[in-house]
């Protein structure tokens, strides 16, 4: 995979985690360690595209 098509892919999954995050927030009850594990998740997708971006690799 490409490094383009890779931090494509990280920026869609970073996308979904941001949605996913948004819509866990709204519910009534947000499950408060779903929304950890989804930032936590996001969080480290962020890092992963700035190391590629950086070109410090993995």
């Amino acid at each position: 995979m490409s490094l383009h098509a890779r931090l494509e892919s990280l920026k869609e999954r970073h996308a979904t985690l941001e949605t996913r995050i948004a819509d866990e927030d709204h519910r009534p009850r947000p499950d408060s360690d779903a929304l950890l594990r989804l930032k936590l998740e996001k969080l480290r997708l962020k890092e992963e595209m700035e190391r590629l971006q950086n070109g410090s690799g993995p």
